[in-house]
């Protein structure tokens, strides 16, 4: 389950129409939602509310298997229309599988003028959280310079041990700050940054093979022009369909980071191929008109060819190799498999995942003979997005480790519940069970 800060973000991303999913830290996004999900340990609360558009507070407590605590505070400068717990799109708080869509060049917000001079500025957030009773603080500053160029400043702060006896405790460093300077031309996507604490410079590139979709204001205009004389959406970059196969777009990208107190470097390279249609639902960089929409919302039959990601991964400073393979095999069922391996030492493992989703029961709208050319109503697809209830996640791989996740809605209240057993430990089978509920309101 999202934080409640981790939404606002993704929130503020979607607001701005910033794609974070074009990164090259998220390659991999799609396979480890069903392979690396977190299983919350003991008992967790957290209440988060939303005064205005602008300012949202929250609040959390652990209270097993010690008793703790934090208040974060989150300002944006743009309006965000975040939702309270009980009506939020349930998808838009869990981790999942999903087929990345087109990419696209973002657009920035439209200029303001008075008295000929431009007063609109640029979009920023604003979040920081402190732990109780530790006293640890974490900030995070995110700008957007340019349109394609956005910036971020990420600290920890905590005072509970001297900087000079961080290494010899053997635990992380108590404090911390990292600059991050990211630019997407949708083509492109590089992300350059700095990190004080071991003086580490990184930089990371992903590309995409193909054409790049048309930009929000392109899409706007031309959306009334090509509705009448297309009879569906062009979704393999506006090139032609190959016979056989699966039909889809390639990423390639690396990274590569030097630690100047460390005297040590690192690289990375990874492939990403995505199946078409692209989105499921499509991009949010993409607002449909109402015209537009009222004429082309039909009840969406099965794809055409299975939705399907294949990423592969390579650091040949450590020897590891990886391959993952996901799929969605049904409307609720996705699958995913990964194979890693060390060529230095031969160790290996295997991992398999899955995720089923829970719907209330309806089944899609049929048009009757008296109606069928007239749209759905707005209301029938709302009720088609609201009847997710609830995921069941599991995994199981060759280090014996079986992970088991359920999260869902009861009434008001986001829910995660887990555990995580090892089945060949007689003397405990049971590694660790948690349950995690979450309550947000707005307005």
């Amino acid at each position: 389950m999202h934080p409640f800060a981790s939404y606002v973000l993704r929130s503020y991303y979607r607001e701005t129409g910033w794609n974070e999913d074009n990164l090259y830290a998220n390659l991999t996004r799609s396979s480890n939602a069903l392979l690396d999900f977190s299983v919350p340990r003991g008992l967790h609360f957290s209440i988060s509310k939303s005064p205005n558009s602008l300012f949202k507070t929250t609040y959390s407590m652990n209270a097993l298997p010690s008793l703790n605590g934090s208040v974060g505070y989150i300002f944006t400068s743009c309006n965000l229309d975040v939702k309270g717990s009980g009506d939020v799109r349930f998808k838009d708080m869990v981790d999942r599988f999903k087929v990345f869509d087109q990419p696209r060049k973002p657009e920035g917000k439209e200029q303001e003028w008075l008295a000929g001079e431009r007063i609109d500025t640029r979009d920023y957030l604003l979040y920081g959280r402190i732990y109780i009773p530790t006293g640890r603080l974490d900030a995070l500053y995110s700008t957007r310079f340019t349109p394609t160029l956005q910036g971020m400043v990420a600290a920890i702060s905590d005072p509970r041990a001297p900087i000079s006896s961080e290494r010899s405790r053997g635990h992380g460093p108590a404090s911390n700050i990292m600059f991050s300077l990211q630019q997407d031309t949708g083509k492109w996507c590089t992300e350059y940054t700095w990190s004080a604490e071991d003086g580490m410079w990184g930089i990371r590139s992903l590309y995409n093979f193909g054409k790049v979709g048309p930009s929000t204001e392109s899409v706007q205009s031309d959306g009334d022009k090509s509705a009448g004389k297309r009879t569906g959406l062009k979704r393999v970059d506006e090139e032609d369909a190959m016979e056989g196969g699966l039909k889809g777009r390639v990423s390639v990208g690396g990274e590569f980071y030097f630690s100047a107190k460390e005297k040590s470097a690192g690289v990375s390279t990874g492939i990403r191929f995505t199946t078409v249609p692209d989105a499921t639902p499509p991009s949010f960089q993409v607002p449909s008109s109402s015209s537009s929409t009222s004429s082309h919302i039909t009840p969406r039959g099965p794809p055409s060819q299975p939705p399907t990601t294949i990423t592969a991964l390579f650091n040949p400073m450590l020897g590891h190799i990886s391959g993952a393979y996901a799929a969605r095999v049904s409307r609720d069922l996705s699958l995913a498999s990964r194979f890693d391996f060390n060529v230095y030492s031969y160790e290996s493992e295997w991992s398999i995942g899955a995720e089923w989703w829970q719907r209330r029961g309806k089944g899609w709208p049929h048009p009757s003979p008296t109606d069928g050319d007239e749209p759905q109503p707005q209301s029938s697809l709302s009720e088609l997005a609201d009847e997710v209830q609830g995921v069941v996640k599991a995994k199981v791989s060759t280090t014996t480790d079986i992970s088991l996740l359920w999260e869902g809605r009861l009434r008001n209240v986001l829910v995660s519940l887990g555990v995580v057993s090892n089945l060949s430990s007689r003397s405990k089978p049971i590694k660790s069970i948690g349950l995690e509920l979450s309550y947000f309101s707005s307005g």
